[in-house]
């Protein structure tokens, strides 16, 4: 059946999200080569709280005292907390190891949704959720056969996992403008930054050959790629048209870690996203 062309439309920009969220990992091994994990993330952060200013501006949307109030909360979850950690566990591992256990933030999302929302599981999303983490755990025992793997980065990203998942269940109870929300989230997180800064002595200069990667991560991870994503799965007649897509993130990524950050895919990683998206997709199908 032909798509009708709102979701022609929508296809076509969650593609482009996909491909944008695909080189995260690339960008962020990259700009780790010139710079630290703190650097990277205060200067994506306040490029990205540009390009939220900029279209807050285009859409003449109005700033509230809710969304300053929601921005000083979830500024601290993302991009400050977040992004630290994600960035200090890409400092040390291997970007596919990282990548692959980053990804396994929907499965915590569910997790932490039975607590804190109420939701329930079922027998075959438990079972889905325990496939997700038997894959990453093989990732981890295998890929030490490949890669020098330390336990305290792969706590870090797992940890960052957490955040990200706390993060947006926060986000499910707040009731503001997503674009106004996210300008006052990453102003204030880019406050807590500079603090964070100036009391742990970081080194403010960067090196040039950082730039294209950090405005990469600015204007594409942290940025707008959010905006295209979220107007795809409004302008698409539902979620499972454009829903999909995302699972082609991963692969895409492993692809550009390969070539552009020099990194040789191990068999392992492979097997490892495969374990957590299969996972994923059980958990995915338990739900009424």
């Amino acid at each position: 059946m032909l798509f009708k062309k709102s979701d022609r439309s929508a296809v076509i920009l969650a593609l482009i999200s996909v491909l944008c969220w695909s080189g995260a990992a690339t960008a962020f091994k990259k700009a780790l080569f010139y710079g630290t994990p703190w650097l990277v993330v205060f200067y994506g952060a306040v490029i990205s709280t540009f390009v939220f200013g900029v279209v807050l501006l285009t859409r003449r949307a109005k700033v509230t005292v809710r969304d300053v109030q929601s921005g000083i909360y979830l500024g601290f979850l993302n991009p400050f907390l977040y992004y630290l950690v994600l960035l200090n566990a890409y400092n040390q591992l291997p970007a596919q190891i990282a990548m692959v256990i980053n990804y396994l933030w929907p499965v915590i999302l569910v997790l932490l949704s039975i607590p804190l929302l109420g939701q329930k599981l079922n027998k075959m999303g438990f079972g889905g959720i325990l496939f997700s983490f038997a894959g990453v755990i093989f990732l981890a025992l295998m890929g030490s056969n490949s890669f020098e793997i330390k336990m305290l980065p792969l706590l870090l990203a797992a940890a960052s996992t957490f955040i990200w998942s706390f993060y947006w269940i926060l986000n499910t109870r707040n009731r503001g403008k997503m674009i106004a929300v996210l300008f006052t989230s990453f102003l204030f997180g880019s406050m807590y930054l500079l603090i964070y800064g100036f009391f742990t002595k970081q080194h403010f200069l960067a090196d040039s050959a950082i730039i294209p990667w950090i405005l990469y991560i600015g204007v594409l991870e942290m940025g707008i790629t959010y905006i295209l994503w979220n107007t795809a799965l409004k302008w698409a007649s539902s979620a499972a048209v454009v829903g999909g897509m995302i699972f082609l993130t991963p692969f895409f990524a492993l692809i550009l870690i390969g070539i552009f950050v020099g990194e040789k895919i191990v068999l392992s990683t492979v097997v490892g996203l495969i374990f957590v998206i299969v996972g994923i997709l059980f958990e995915k199908r338990s739900r009424p």
